[in-house]
């Protein structure tokens, strides 16, 4: 194991004029929790969601009849391409692995049945504000590939002149042609994909991506005009220390990105295998060493002039999601956080999951089953959920904790139609021990998490969790 810095020195990671992080408060309070990308969390999706829900789901969400509905609601569209060359260790995604590049063409013909059968039932005035390629590799198809994935989200849906479309990119798979397909598609948003920059950390998780490559890949997607560029980093490693993980920031900061997503790597190995082989060589760091890597990210994150949006988001002042919370306007769904807050999420491909204001849905995760119930005319649906009256509070109030980092009761009141501080007295008194610790503070208006609490904000957020204590904790730590 990595060795474990003492308190000390994790606290020398913050400057004084930082809100230091409490690590006797992170111990107490890192329990399992969900990451609310969803509320319900998808752990409560049932088998038991079919077809026939689907579509009263996406007639419902189309219902322009219904009270609160609006007319206008716009889309965000998720399309999900799971191909991959080769497997990186940690990761836990769901994917195919395979060099055999013409299998995406397969893929595309599944795509372009299960988008039609959607598209079908959607009403054709809703615009498309948010596209997002994600995967598995969105970069492993070909430039013909992209360019045919464009044609067939284009004959089905109408987009926003001013559409967000973003996509995942391996740096190591990018070339000037797949830039330009890419852009034709409308691509004015680019997620890269860096991890560690550490040589050693690379050989150690099975993903060689030497820094020169980030370089050139960047300076591709800039001349092209693409220049909010995201970065994603991920904490906890094999083989990472504080000092090699501080030359990664040096490498990643030295390109400027709008973004940054800080991940903690999740330890799943009963899910996937691959990750056995952390546990044998015992590369990981040790829980207080993955501490100090995140404090570390996060005061050198925000000493360049990053702001924490909140849980693994960094972005500069004038980025879109910065913006978005200072206006209360930020959203939460399963690619994050979105400044989107409203749109009903629509997403193809394996495990790819929808969402609209009344129901969740997860696609089937093999690609046996999913070119089955495409060819049978079904929805290639594994699992979903049909939301209550409740749940939809709920789903409210944890959705402004976790973007706003904090609940007003009157407006709160207004918006759901109850006497919020009545309604959840049981839920309000539950946060005297955050109160006490200095997580949250509170009065007759409302609630918010202070900045001594921010690490923890899944930890308040699941103090309003209708299912934690009837569903087993089958979460990430919350810290």
């Amino acid at each position: 194991m990595i060795h474990a810095p003492t308190d000390s020195e994790l606290s020398e990671l913050f400057c004084p004029d930082e809100t230091a992080l409490d690590l006797d408060l992170i111990r107490k309070y890192a329990v399992a929790g969900p990451r609310y990308t969803s509320y319900p969390p998808a752990t409560v999706f049932t088998p038991a969601f079919d077809d026939a829900d689907a579509q009263r789901a996406i007639a419902l969400d189309n219902d322009t009849t219904v009270p609160g509905a609006a007319p206008d609601a716009p889309l965000s569209v998720y399309i999900h391409l799971p191909f991959c060359e080769a497997l990186c260790w940690y990761c836990g995604c769901n994917n195919i692995i395979t060099r055999d590049h013409s299998a995406a063409d397969a893929y595309l013909d599944h795509l372009a049945t299960e988008i039609a059968l959607t598209a079908a039932r959607i009403r054709p005035d809703r615009l498309v504000t948010q596209l997002h390629l994600g995967g598995g590799t969105p970069t492993f198809l070909s430039p013909t590939q992209l360019r045919r994935l464009g044609r067939i989200v284009r004959d089905h849906f109408t987009f926003h002149p001013h559409a967000e479309i973003g996509v995942e990119i391996d740096p190591r798979h990018l070339t000037a042609a797949q830039v330009e397909a890419l852009v034709e598609l409308g691509l004015n948003r680019a997620s890269l994909g860096v991890q560690d920059t550490n040589p050693a950390v690379q050989l150690a998780i099975h993903r060689i991506q030497p820094h020169a490559t980030n370089v050139a890949a960047v300076a591709l997607l800039r001349a092209a005009g693409v220049h909010s560029i995201s970065f994603d980093l991920i904490y906890g490693l094999p083989l990472q220390t504080a000092d090699s993980f501080s030359r990664t920031l040096d490498d990643v900061l030295s390109l400027a990105p709008s973004r940054l997503s800080l991940f903690s790597y999740a330890h799943i190995p009963w899910l996937k295998p691959a990750q056995q082989i952390f546990e044998k060589l015992q590369q990981l760091p040790a829980p207080e060493a993955k501490l100090a890597l995140f404090a570390l990210a996060r005061h050198r994150l925000t000493a360049a002039g990053y702001v924490d949006i909140g849980l693994d988001h960094f972005a500069l002042p004038d980025d879109e999601l910065t913006v978005a919370q200072r206006n209360g306007t930020l959203h939460r769904n399963f690619q994050g956080y979105s400044t989107h807050r409203g749109a009903s999420l629509y997403a193809f491909g394996l495990s790819a999951i929808s969402s609209t204001p009344g129901s969740y849905r997860q696609n089937v995760k093999t690609l046996d089953a999913y070119r089955d119930a495409l060819a049978a005319g079904r929805l290639p649906i594994e699992r979903g959920l049909i939301l209550t009256p409740e749940d939809q509070r709920r789903r409210t109030l944890i959705m402004r904790l976790m973007c706003d980092r904090r609940l007003d009761y009157t407006a709160l009141s207004r918006e759901l139609g109850i006497d919020f501080p009545s309604t959840y007295a049981r839920e309000l008194a539950s946060l005297a021990d955050l109160i006490a610790d200095g997580i949250v503070q509170t009065d007759a208006h409302g609630l918010f998490i202070t900045p001594r609490g921010l690490p923890l904000v899944r930890v308040v957020a699941m103090r309003f969790d209708e299912y934690l204590s009837t569903q087993p904790r089958r979460h990430s730590l919350a810290v």
